[in-house]
Order: C-alpha cells, then structure tokens, then sequence
C-alpha cells in the first residue's frame, strides 16, 4: 500500500492488517509509519518519484514474500492553483507523483503478478477523475488519467489473471485537504 503516512492509505493498511493480511505499508518517510509498525505492520521507505525507491522497495517485497499479490497505488496530492498561474515544475511534480508513479510501480510489479498468474491491482483515483473544479485543474488532469491508464491495464492484463480496480472517492476526513491548501502560494 503506497501513502500510508495519512488518509485513505493509512486506513487501508490498518484493515487489510486487522483482516488478518500480509501488509507492507509504505510512505516517503517511513518515520510517519512507527505507529503501524508497533502494530505488526510491516513498513517501508518508498518515494513514488524515485526509480531507486520503488525497484527497491518492489525487490524488497518479492525477497520476503514472493511476488506482490496486491499492490494498492494511493500515494498522491492535490496540487491547488490556477492553470495560468501554476508553476510549470509544480505541474511536472503533481504528474510524477500522481501519474507517473503509479505507473512505473505497477510495471515493476507486473511481471511477478504475470508469472504467479494471479493478482491484482487497486489504483486510488478520486471522483476528481470525473469532472473539474476551478484551481485543481492538475490535481484533476492527474485523476483523469488514472482512470484511462486503469481502463486500459484492466484489459491488457485479464489474459494473465491479474485484475484491475479503481476506487474514485469522495472527500474523505484527513489531512488531505490540509496538504492541497499547503500547496497554494
């Protein structure tokens, strides 16, 4: 599970674990994941902007527990800002994060999910994915396509037994309201 230092992810990984599942939750920095370690939750450093991070993290998984079975994509933010205004290095970090991330994890942990013959994997896009407001353009465009990327995976991957999912909440009671307003000049 990607982005458990807070919200959706954080909840995720606690009830997969209370569920009684094998739950590697991770976080950029993992120091925000203690209170889920002390829990029995299994915790690693993963940057879903850094190739290094992620072949790590995903070479990590597969060392203890074979391939990934379940990879839960939900680490991302909500970059706030009108499009005419909105630093262009700014838009390039929002995609990276929420996009390009997402991606490139999912393509490291394919090839296990293709061998074993089974998996699945949960992408967490927004209902932000569905329509646009005023100063989240970016935040949205990302969304966007979260959705296309997960439509077309689900099809590209159902010959090997590897499912696709996307969940597109709503608001949601967390900090992440508090990161998007952060991200406003």
């Amino acid at each position: 599970v990607t982005g458990c230092s807070t919200g959706i992810g954080r909840a995720t990984a606690l009830a997969l674990h209370r569920a009684g599942l094998v739950v590697v939750a991770t976080a950029r920095r993992p120091e925000a994941l203690a209170d889920l370690a002390a829990l029995g939750i299994e915790t690693l450093a993963l940057d879903v902007t850094s190739e290094e991070s992620m072949t790590e993290a995903v070479r990590t998984v597969e060392e203890r527990h074979g391939h990934v079975s379940v990879l839960v994509n939900n680490a991302g933010y909500a970059l706030q800002g009108p499009v005419e205004d909105t630093a262009i290095e700014a838009v390039r970090d929002q995609l990276e994060t929420n996009v390009v991330g997402l991606v490139r994890l999912t393509q490291l942990v394919l090839p296990g999910m293709r061998a074993a013959g089974a998996g699945r994997v949960v992408n967490i896009g927004s209902m932000g994915g569905r329509f646009t407001f005023p100063g989240g353009g970016f935040y949205h465009a990302s969304k966007h396509a979260v959705e296309a990327v997960s439509d077309a995976l689900r099809l590209e991957v159902a010959p090997f037994g590897v499912r696709v999912v996307l969940i597109q909440p709503g608001p949601v009671q967390s900090a992440f309201v508090d990161s998007a307003v952060a991200t406003l000049d």
